[in-house]
């Protein structure tokens, strides 16, 4: 399959479609075990959604899509596309007047809900909103129904539909596929359209990147937000591997998932691993003996192959026991055939990455932005360099400022931002997207040093990275989260929340573990003083984004009389 011949997003599910036994199971439910979608009924019901929605939308109408994950998503993002409209997906963890921002933004002429939860947030928006011509639910709703209401039940249950050949349409690569919000981490999300032949071509790198490692039965588990733009694209990367799909119930049962599905691929963000590393090492630091030894030999090890050193003989026969009897068992407790996972949505850090790896998980770091479609560049699996964000994708051209910042240009960059011309302009020069990101290119591999909008620039002048120190603290087993604080003040300080079951820790403690992390740190970059918080930044509570970063002038401006008193 050649994908840049490709047209367009229907056009690579069709070609996938055509070559697949057709009732071999495509899409399935963790959540809803007998929600259970082959090919043929993804395709039958992706023709009957979108004869609904043409009645009631014009060429490049916006689809506003309100739901968490599962099959009936894909389904519908599909529909929308073959009915010559545009997604809108949405992030669940939205409020109402987030939603209200967003409904008026992007005029939706149709809302597609998935349950009560749901619905709940727009009922009263709705009804004021003239634009909307119609809301189409997953699930039965608990209120009285009106005639701009329809069941997806009701559209899907008339077994006769009409074939289409997705090869007609007259969809081209340039044209918009979606709009995708942003999370907001400096204010209002701003609508960036992506088109399909950015996300195509996102596809072909993925495809180029993954084809060592996937069969005809590669299993994806997907739980991170289908509105997100990576897990977005990821959706079509499925398509174009053949995978199976399976959708996890919730971040809390995704262990539990994994061991039920045993996926080869997984997609996660940095948080995802940073716990992951936390828990891990925090069952081998109880570990003594002979047990305790074998766990450092085979991180010790593993980190020598991943950097490339090389073995002793007795070394290989070592690595070839912590492999039997130490990564294997890792290994089982995700269901034994985890082939990568791949870290996006922000920076991994570097000690969590070459654990991982040296202990069997192998994890490829990428890098992107909402306005790539998202991914720029991945680690391959062959050569995984844990400091780096890897090559670029072909048909990604990335060069680096004068200043730094890395710009780039190609088919995968935003078509623009939803009704900000202003906005647009700002980030898009000559062709070129200014990502805001400081690099660097190490042979051919890229390296992210900075982020323009997150350095900490202190009285004198020196540019501090406040990730680099957060990640160093939240490595500490009894830190959940920290945030730094210090721009323009003489010293930095940190608000620190404790992870749940270390709450009897006390501050001596605390101060103990932070003076080892300043011994390693510059001088204008030690910690001089933190605050504690009890309560946990939540994507519930607004201080985090529906991908676990945290909203750093949100909570800046919650405690700001707080960190005041520190200096």
């Amino acid at each position: 399959m050649k994908i840049n011949e490709i047209n367009n997003l229907l056009e690579l599910f069709y070609y996938q479609y055509q070559k697949q036994s057709k009732k071999n199971i495509f899409l399935e439910s963790l959540k809803e075990p007998k929600k259970k979608y082959s090919w043929e009924d993804v395709y039958s019901n992706v023709i009957k959604l979108s004869k609904e929605i043409s009645k009631n939308i014009k060429k490049s109408d916006r689809c506003l899509l309100i739901s968490e994950n599962r099959p009936e998503w894909l389904i519908s993002d599909l529909a929308i596309m073959l009915s010559e409209g545009i997604t809108v997906p949405a992030y669940t963890t939205y409020t109402e007047r987030d939603y209200e921002y967003i409904i008026d933004d992007c005029t939706p002429a149709i809302i597609i809900v998935s349950d009560n939860a749901q619905y709940k947030k727009v009922k009263n928006i709705i009804p004021k909103k003239s634009f909307i011509k119609k809301v189409i639910f997953f699930e039965s709703i608990d209120h009285n129904s009106s005639d701009y209401e329809l069941h997806l039940n009701d559209i899907l249950k008339d077994k006769e539909y009409e074939e289409k050949n997705f090869l007609d349409l007259k969809i081209e690569r340039k044209s918009a596929a979606c709009i995708i919000y942003t999370s907001g981490t400096q204010g209002n999300p701003k609508g960036v359209i992506l088109s399909h032949g950015g996300i195509l071509n996102n596809c072909e790198g993925s495809y180029n990147l993954l084809k060592s490692i996937i069969s005809n039965k590669t299993k994806f588990l997907t739980w991170l937000p289908l509105s997100h733009s990576y897990e977005h694209t990821v959706q079509f990367v499925q398509i174009a591997v053949a995978a199976r799909v399976y959708y996890a119930e919730s971040i809390e049962k995704l262990i539990k998932n994994m061991n039920e599905c045993s996926p080869e691929i997984m997609t996660a963000v940095p948080r995802f691993y940073q716990n992951l590393y936390q828990k891990i090492n925090g069952n081998f630091n109880k570990a003594t003996g002979l047990k305790n030894s074998l766990i450092k030999k085979t991180i010790d090890l593993g980190k020598k192959k991943l950097y490339q050193k090389k073995l002793s003989l007795i070394e290989n026969f070592l690595d070839f026991v912590c492999d039997i009897l130490v990564r294997k068992k890792i290994k089982k407790q995700f269901g034994s055939s985890l082939k990568a996972f791949v870290s996006g949505g922000g920076a991994l850090d570097k000690e969590v990455g070459s654990f991982l790896n040296a202990i069997g998980l192998p994890t490829l770091q990428g890098y992107g932005l909402t306005e790539t479609s998202p991914v720029v560049s991945c680690n391959p699996i062959n050569d995984i360099r844990v400091e780096t964000v890897g090559p670029p994708f072909e048909g990604n051209l990335v060069k680096i400022a004068d200043d730094g910042e890395i710009l780039i240009k190609g088919e995968n960059v935003m078509i623009g931002y939803w009704n900000n011309e202003k906005e647009t302009k700002k980030v898009l020069v000559d062709g070129w997207l200014h990502t805001g990101d400081i690099g660097k290119f190490e042979n051919d591999y890229l390296k992210i040093t900075d982020r323009k909008k997150d350095i900490i620039i202190t009285p004198g002048g020196d540019n501090i990275s406040p990730v680099k120190i957060e990640n160093d603290l939240t490595k500490l087993d009894f830190i959940d989260q920290a945030l730094v604080y210090g721009d323009n003040k003489p010293y930095l300080v940190s608000i620190i929340v404790l992870t749940a079951d270390k709450k009897n820790v006390t501050n001596e403690e605390i101060q103990k573990e932070i003076t080892k992390i300043n011994k390693n740190l510059s001088k204008m970059e030690k910690i001089k003083k933190f605050m504690l918080v009890k309560d946990q930044f939540t994507i519930e509570n607004g201080m985090m984004t529906p991908t676990l970063k945290l909203k750093r002038y949100k909570i800046i401006n919650k405690y700001k009389n707080e960190l005041e008193k520190l200096y």
